[in-house]
């Protein structure tokens, strides 16, 4: 979580930077209020590769690293899926680039 900065007011998923990266990114996203996260990385044929981020987290900015160094080049997804306590649901799916 970034610190310092205000409660958003909506559901954001960031490009991540840098992009095309080698071998770590940030991946940044943003909750306008406590939800069950999952941020999952997949390859391009849809294989899921790493689950980032499984938990219930407050409201807030945030920002994951990944590091894709036992990965090939190529073309990969990340996916964050938000459930709220009230049962809304967000999802956003991103590309990347990860170049050797």
């Amino acid at each position: 979580r970034i610190e310092g900065k205000s409660v958003p007011t909506e559901f954001a998923l960031y490009q991540n930077y840098p992009n095309p990266f080698n071998p770590v990114t940030n991946i940044f996203y943003l909750l306008p209020e406590k939800a069950k996260v999952s941020l999952i990385i997949y390859s391009v044929a849809g294989e899921m590769i790493t689950e980032l981020v499984n938990e219930e987290q407050p409201a807030g900015n945030y920002k994951v690293k990944f590091n894709g160094e036992s990965l090939g080049s190529g073309v990969y997804f990340y996916k964050l899926t938000a459930v709220t306590n009230s049962g809304k649901l967000d999802t956003e799916i991103r590309k990347m680039i990860y170049l050797k």
